[in-house]
């Protein structure tokens, strides 16, 4: 495509692509875009469950403000580690792509863990509310391999299969600026592949779907549930996709096919810690859901990053009819008081983008 604007040194300033973008000199992808989107919007919805869930939503700004930036280093110390075409020396050269989901997942989870246990935050508790919508952020960060024509399945030959986005046609020059993946729609040589991108994203979309919901309703469960069903999913998706990737795809330094490889122990370790966790919240609690004796619900103590803060009467909150309305500001118009729990359920009556290319 044409530049819109060139500087005088004949420099690109602005321009746009079908990989990207130039916005004063900056190279923009449409894959980075991608991911900051699916950030931002895993971000707002971990604290309205945070809100909903008796935390505080602003413990997911600290939180988030160090686990991105952990998660993609680790991300890209993974892919430098297990991808043969790159290698540690490679590291600071994101341009030439490799970011890996698994690294990324282990280096976040690391971090939120070091950031709860320095502000003596329940971290299954509150990983039960990020972990979840991680899911959805995979979902449209894999929309970003679709504009850099990677992440696909074997051939499709069969010209009946050959519709998007059952399956996508890759160009041989997806990799130049101007083509990327969507040049292969308008490129006669393309071939048709498995959308390998696609399936993954639409499963993550389904399992997000399914884990906030039941984070949303349920308010009677062991902490860390959700986090241990995250793991059990994502694990399962990509333990049963990973094999499936065109080879170029495949992390497979020394070869040992690593991402499999960490994919299967997610999903292992995951059902195990899962079936612990009830089993221990049983011998405890004389249910393997919420308790019989004691605290009904695991949200009742209300959660903050400070240490002065006053949890008020709000009605997204599952537990926020035992909070006082907050107080009306100096020189505000007073407003009437709601009294009562909220209908939506309230539980009964006790107190409390620049990157390019992922693996």
């Amino acid at each position: 495509m044409e530049s819109a604007l060139l500087a005088a040194s004949d420099k690109v300033m602005f321009d746009i692509s079908n990989r990207g973008f130039i916005l004063f000199g900056l190279q923009v992808y449409w894959y980075g875009l991608c991911i900051v989107c699916g950030m931002i919007l895993a971000a707002f919805l971990s604290a309205l469950l945070m809100k909903r869930r008796n935390m505080s939503p602003d413990l997911i700004y600290l939180l988030f403000l160090v686990c991105i930036p952990t998660a993609i280093v680790c991300a890209r110390l993974f892919s430098c580690l297990t991808d043969p075409n790159l290698g540690i020396a490679k590291f600071f050269e994101f341009k030439d792509g490799g970011l890996s989901v698994t690294g990324g997942v282990i280096g976040g989870v690391l971090a939120g863990f070091v950031v709860c246990l320095v502000k003596k935050i329940d971290f299954l508790r509150a990983a039960d509310c990020v972990l979840p919508n991680i899911l959805i952020a995979q979902a449209l960060g894999r929309w970003g391999n679709f504009f850099n024509g990677e992440v696909y399945g074997g051939k499709v030959t069969d010209p009946a299969m050959q519709w998007f986005p059952f399956a996508v046609p890759i160009s041989p020059n997806h990799s130049d600026w101007d083509v990327g993946g969507i040049g292969g729609f308008s490129d006669p040589n393309a071939t048709w592949y498995y959308a390998f991108f696609f399936y993954e994203s639409v499963i993550n979309l389904i399992g997000w779907a399914i884990l906030f919901t039941l984070a949303w309703k349920t308010a009677k469960k062991p902490n860390g549930m959700f986090v241990c069903s995250y793991f059990i999913w994502y694990g399962v998706v990509r333990s049963v996709m990973e094999p499936l990737r065109d080879p170029q795809f495949i992390l497979n330094a020394g070869g040992i096919p690593w991402s499999l490889v960490f994919s299967i122990l997610m999903a292992g370790l995951g059902a195990a810690a899962l079936l612990t966790l009830l089993i221990l919240n049983f011998l405890r609690e004389k249910s393997f859901l919420g308790s019989r004796e004691g605290d009904p619900c695991a949200i009742t103590a209300y959660l903050s990053p400070y240490k002065d803060d006053t949890p008020y009467y709000d009605k997204i909150n599952m537990l926020g009819a035992n909070y006082p309305p907050k107080p009306e500001e100096e020189g505000a118009q007073p407003k009437k008081r709601r009294r009562g729990p909220p209908s939506d359920g309230a539980v009964g009556e006790s107190s409390p983008a620049s990157w390019d290319g992922e693996e």
